[in-house]
């Protein structure tokens, strides 16, 4: 099992409940989960290193507290950071913007770009970055009262880490994805659900969390090579064509159907036994 020490991050808790299971908790609910700065840096830092961690097959994403998953950006420390700084010339402010949203793409992309399997429970107020981080995970759970709102235009900004890139093909219902960016209405699990923003609706944390374990450890249970492959050609298929994605794939595969996990996994079914796989 992963070392929870070599986790050791500010704003977040990073636990193993389960054999090549992480459960990654963002950690500030005094302030409803709202995101700055270093928060932002740590969920990459955590999850770059959980990508490589060979004691690491699968990854459950939460909130503290009952009361947000996250609430957003933390607007009054934003205030007070980059985007307080000013310069008589705009190119040069321009510049400096340019590198900062940049930088904060990554890191959530990181979240995405993870070899391992993330599964987002999302609960209670979940605005404006919790749908930016959650869209960046692979399977996405909320609770019966969870409240979405893509939240930018209330705050005089188009959402620029990765929203409206990523929840058109979340969804695939072009006048629902402007309605919810272009008014910044709230809206519920039951709607989120038949748009198919998430997979699941559960009565409370408690469960949703619950069943995102079980789903981890069902993921974990597999083999890494498998997972892994699948997830990145899945991601890689999204955004190119049919074609494009069914190359890619007989490309990836060509090395990956060389695993011995393939014989293992094999010789399981016929030997009605459950497979264990080495580590990757």
């Amino acid at each position: 099992m992963a070392n929870a020490n070599d986790y050791k991050y500010d704003y977040f808790n990073v636990t193993f409940p389960a054999e090549y299971v992480a459960h990654v908790e963002i950690n500030r609910p005094e302030k409803m989960n709202a995101f700055f700065e270093q928060m932002w840096l740590n969920l990459s830092a955590i999850f770059r290193k959980l990508s490589h961690d060979p004691s690491v097959r699968a990854v459950v994403l939460t909130g503290a507290g009952e009361r947000a998953f996250t609430a957003g950006l933390d607007v009054k420390a934003a205030s007070q950071g980059t985007l307080s700084r000013e310069s008589s010339d705009a190119a040069r402010s321009a510049a400096l913007l340019r590198r900062h949203i940049l930088e904060f793409q990554d890191c959530i992309t990181d979240v995405e770009k993870c070899e391992k399997p993330v599964i987002a429970v999302l609960h209670e107020i979940s605005f404006g970055l919790a749908l930016d981080l959650s869209l960046a995970c692979d399977i996405r759970l909320s609770t019966a009262n969870t409240k979405f709102s893509v939240k930018e235009v209330d705050i005089g900004i188009a959402a620029d880490i990765g929203t409206l890139s990523r929840l058109p093909h979340a969804v695939g219902n072009a006048s629902w994805v402007k309605d919810v960016c272009l008014t910044a209405r709230i809206f519920g699990s039951e709607e989120a659900l038949r748009v198919g923003l998430v997979s699941g609706v559960y009565a409370n944390k408690t469960e949703a969390v619950a069943k995102a374990l079980e789903t981890a450890k069902t993921i974990a249970s597999k083999s890494p090579v498998a997972t892994m492959g699948t997830k990145e050609i899945l991601n890689y298929s999204r955004d190119r064509t049919v074609a494009d994605g069914l190359q890619y794939t007989a490309v990836w595969n060509m090395g990956m159907l060389q695993t011995r996990d393939v014989k293992d996994a094999m010789l399981s079914g016929l030997e009605k036994r459950k497979p264990t796989f080495a580590k990757l």
